[in-house]
């Protein structure tokens, strides 16, 4: 939730360039791979910078939602670039009042025809994590870094407790920020109606989930910058287990005994330990 004075449209165009340069840093988003989107239902004029309207159907209807303003990397775009020409990398959409429908604006240079091939997962983890909370923000991110998405390959590691107790032990500061630690989500054919279903259920429990052998989707309600903190909290810890893996498993890294006296002393609340 986000306290007024809200965002303005350039401000969020910032928050979403400055999301795509950092994914691309950390090697989370290579090529065009990688999507991001962001939901807030104060009124903002997007037509300065979106002045092309056309009428699109949601892929799912979101009524409780009508009104509210969505703005999504389109299919192919890279990342990276957003913060270069965001206008042309990106779409705003305005749900109409049916919740089933949208206006879809884009820019003069728009450079895709279609949004992300997964807006689907991402309009349906929005609508179902704004209904809940009743949020007036909420970001999401799907990315795919190099550590995370290779022991998602790894049969053990597609095992939610495994995955969390291994890679939250390597840094303090992990499990204070992922207390629930990492979900996983059986593979899935990308962009299906399969993996939203899986996706909505797993980030109901988790802000963040694995998406075997493809990548991983985030959420927040706070930031899009915090939902890269948590991106590479994991990542950073991914890699921590991959080096351990490595040098064969030399490491056992922080004890469950040391993990939970921490968090007794944090007051952090976790069940993975």
């Amino acid at each position: 939730m986000l306290e007024a004075p809200y965002p303005r449209l350039v401000e969020m165009m910032q928050m979403l360039g400055a999301t795509g340069k950092r994914l691309a840093g950390i090697g989370a988003c290579e090529g065009a791979a990688g999507n991001i989107s962001i939901c807030f239902t104060w009124t903002v004029d997007v037509t300065s910078l979106f002045p092309c309207i056309s009428e699109i159907v949601l892929p799912m209807a979101v009524p409780e939602l009508a009104g509210a303003t969505f703005i999504v990397s389109g299919s192919g775009r890279r990342l990276r670039e957003i913060i270069e020409e965001p206008s042309a990398n990106l779409a705003c959409l305005v749900v109409n009042a049916d919740g089933q429908t949208a206006k879809m604006h884009t820019g003069s240079n728009c450079g895709f025809s279609r949004l992300t091939s997964e807006f689907n997962s991402h309009l349906a983890v929005h609508y179902d994590q704004m209904v809940i909370s009743g949020s007036n923000f909420h970001a999401v991110i799907h990315a795919q870094p190099v550590h995370l998405t290779y022991l998602s390959h790894i049969e053990r590691y597609q095992d939610e407790q495994y995955l969390s107790s291994h890679l939250l032990r390597w840094q303090p500061e992990t499990i204070i920020n992922l207390p629930e630690g990492i979900g996983v989500r059986p593979f899935c054919i990308p962009g299906s109606a399969a993996l939203s279903t899986a996706n909505v259920a797993g980030l109901r429990k988790q802000r963040m989930t694995l998406w075997a052998k493809h990548g991983m989707m985030v959420r927040s309600d706070t930031s899009l910058a915090y939902a890269v903190d948590l991106i590479e909290y994991a990542e950073t810890a991914a890699r921590y287990e991959y080096l351990n893996l490595t040098l064969g498993e030399t490491s056992t890294g922080l004890s469950a005994d040391e993990i939970r006296a921490m968090c007794k002393t944090f007051g952090i609340q976790q069940q993975i330990y």
